[in-house]
């Protein structure tokens, strides 16, 4: 067997591996897009590809040519091109619980006392801070010590 044989079979093999691929990027994506499809149901907040959130009123999953009616406020109706919804967002999406929120602004008013009473002077300081209060917590599942 010659180099030249070994070059066309290599070509061969690269030619079935890039057909191969598009077909599969082909699929998952027409997947996707049908997910999406489903998902668009009246009444789902969604998010436009401007960075407007809204509340679908009228979608034809079937016929993307027609225009899709979004709410952006009580009363306030916005006719878009029905691909100029990005997704559907979940509701629970980017939202902090209240245990969360209460426990942040503990943080940050412990921070500022200890920038307040000269303890944290520096970068260095605040990073060396938040390393031993991280040894000072336990671990997942760990019980804490007395």
């Amino acid at each position: 067997m010659g180099p030249d044989v070994l070059l066309l079979v290599a070509l061969g093999a690269l030619l079935v591996f890039m057909f191969w691929s598009s077909r599969r990027r082909a699929k998952r994506t027409k997947e996707e897009q049908e997910a999406k499809a489903r998902a668009m149901l009246p009444g789902v907040k969604v998010l436009l590809q401007g960075g407007l959130y809204g509340t679908l009123v009228e979608f034809d999953g079937e016929d993307l040519s027609k225009s899709a009616r979004v709410e952006l406020a009580p009363g306030v109706e916005v006719e878009v091109h029905s691909q100029a919804i990005l997704r559907v967002v979940d509701e629970t999406e980017g939202t902090v619980t209240e245990e969360e929120f209460l426990e942040a602004e503990s943080d940050e008013a412990e921070y500022a006392a200890d920038v307040l009473d000269g303890e944290i002077t520096s970068i260095s300081d605040d990073r060396a801070a938040a390393a031993e209060k991280a040894a000072d917590k336990p671990e997942p599942g760990e019980k804490p010590q007395a």
